[in-house]
């Protein structure tokens, strides 16, 4: 029931910007340079480390355990609920596009014109576009499920990182720092990763997604390609509205056959 419009684009995007600030700012706050080398101070910055200095151990127990549940944990919850309802709306339940629903479709035309070629046509017509549309409602649920798993996969480690770093104090007497900069750092690579994924599955799952890809990053030098990649698919659809037929007319044989059964 929730209709998008520029307006709710431009104030959810908005007040995304200015919550992520907000809970930034302790970050900006406590992030102190300092000198692995206490004596090479102001001499190099070399050694220099730039990290968290809170004054008391409560306070970063506390704010990370927040940043947690703000910036992953809620928002994973959020996505699961309404992804887990999405995907049963467009893969799971009977809706318009379902087989019995084209079933009864193809029994109402078959019934209020019998042996009219024109009625078969529509009949064709009106199936060949509920197939489609059940088609596109499953790569939608599927492209929706693997961008939720890569977005808690991509997550996840520096999530889990920071609490115990943060909260637990796991690594405060670690003697292998290269491993646990290692870590950090490639969890952090993994949160960039994420966002250069998600073009990366859309291309993949979606048509309308590179067919709009493709005609916003268009030339005039690309015309003739274009030309050619029109009449592809011109050819392609022949061959896919030929193949719908054949599994109209499958079905239907089906459909009869039950019909004189009953």
């Amino acid at each position: 029931m929730f209709k998008s419009t520029a307006k709710r684009a431009r104030k959810s995007i908005i007040a995304i910007w200015v919550v992520s600030c907000i809970i930034m700012i302790p970050q900006a706050i406590v992030m102190e340079c300092s000198s692995l080398l206490p004596e090479l101070t102001n001499k190099t910055r070399l050694f220099t480390v730039c990290d968290e200095h809170w004054g008391a151990e409560i306070y970063p127990k506390v704010y990370h355990t927040g940043f947690f549940i703000v910036t992953y944990f809620a928002p994973l919850c959020l996505m699961v609920l309404a992804y887990i309802q999405i995907f049963h709306k467009l893969w799971c339940q009977q809706i318009p596009g379902n087989t019995s629903v084209i079933q009864r479709n193809w029994r109402t035309f078959r019934c209020a014109a019998p042996g009219s070629g024109e009625s078969a046509r529509v009949r064709t017509g009106t199936v060949t576009a509920e197939i489609k549309q059940i088609r596109a409602r499953r790569k939608t649920a599927r492209m929706l499920m693997v961008v939720l798993f890569v977005f808690a996969l991509c997550y996840l480690p520096i999530s889990v990182l920071n609490i115990m770093k943060r909260v637990f104090g796991t690594f405060k007497n670690t003697t292998d720092r290269e491993t646990i900069y290692a870590w950090f750092t490639f969890s952090h690579w993994l949160i960039y990763a994420n966002s250069a994924a998600n073009p990366i599955i859309y291309n993949f799952l979606s048509g309308k997604f590179r067919e709009e890809f493709k005609s916003a990053f268009s030339c005039t030098c690309c015309e003739e390609r274009q030309d050619d990649n029109i009449s592809t698919r011109a050819r392609v659809n022949r061959e896919s509205r030929k193949s719908m037929s054949t599994q109209v007319n499958n079905v239907d044989n089906l459909s009869q056959l039950s019909d004189q059964i009953v």
